[in-house]
């Protein structure tokens, strides 16, 4: 199963804690950091660099890099909008740093290797699956794109190993996906996930794992209709790293 290294349950804690408090993190010493979250300062070392960072201070770095202090150049005078904005960054930007380059090779292959793509969705994300389905279809891979529950769950028993099924879901638990996933893991289907909860019952069931990060804010709080910009960011990286290899690819073989 290819997944990021897995992190352990205080680790668990630590990187929640952080996400939880990502605009005070620039400010904190590792100790400090260490105290507040009751974890060791090992720990957030080991956190770190299975998060893709060389260390605490390198995560700093990056988060300082997105922090509302230093949009001082935009002409944006309401600090709540600049808040809204760095949010917006950091999801972004540590989205981008839970990327596993050796995870997105074999995700490539993988495709490559698909007879069929099938992409599964529901809500919000669908726009991003619609997405993802054109533009396999604009590059002669055959894909389908399905939202409706039933049909998910049906579908998913008919799919054959030779054939790769994505699922695009947020939170990980949407049930028909998890039926379909375990139908999937049943017939032996590669699956891939996109999600941003990697602790949840869909990510379990997932040969391959991508995970986002979900900013703890929304401005909509009555609904569920949290950003799927992790989620989105995510499949343009996979859709347009599987146009530069095919390309290359290609061009090697002329």
């Amino acid at each position: 199963m290819t997944k990021h290294t897995e992190l352990s349950d205080s680790e668990s804690f630590l990187w929640q804690y952080i996400n939880d408090h990502i605009t005070d993190i620039p400010k904190l010493s590792i100790v400090r950091l260490s105290e507040l979250a009751n974890v060791s300062t090992a720990t957030v070392v080991r956190t770190m660099k299975k998060k893709g960072f060389e260390g605490y201070t390198a995560f700093k770095h990056t988060l300082k890099s997105a922090n509302q202090d230093e949009l001082l150049s935009m002409d944006i005078a309401d600090s709540e909008i600049k808040k809204a904005i760095n949010k917006n960054k950091i999801e972004v930007l540590n989205t981008i740093a839970n990327l596993n380059s050796d995870v997105i090779e074999d995700t490539i292959q993988t495709i490559q290797n698909a007879r069929r793509i099938f992409i599964f969705a529901r809500g919000f994300s669908v726009w991003i699956a619609n997405e993802m389905a054109i533009k396999f279809q604009l590059l002669d891979k055959y894909s389908e794109l399905h939202d409706d529950p039933n049909i998910i769950k049906i579908r998913s028993e008919r799919i054959k190993k030779e054939d790769l099924v994505i699922f695009i879901s947020l939170g990980g638990e949407t049930e028909e996906l998890v039926v379909a996933a375990e139908n999937c893991q049943k017939n032996g289907v590669h699956t891939i996930t996109l999600t941003t909860n990697e602790h949840s019952r869909l990510a379990a069931l997932s040969d391959t794992l991508f995970t986002g990060h979900k900013s703890s804010q929304t401005y909509i709080p009555e609904y569920e209709v949290h950003s799927r910009l992790p989620l989105l960011i995510i499949s343009r990286i996979i859709i347009d790293a599987y146009v530069i290899r095919t390309s290359s690819n290609k061009g090697s073989a002329k």
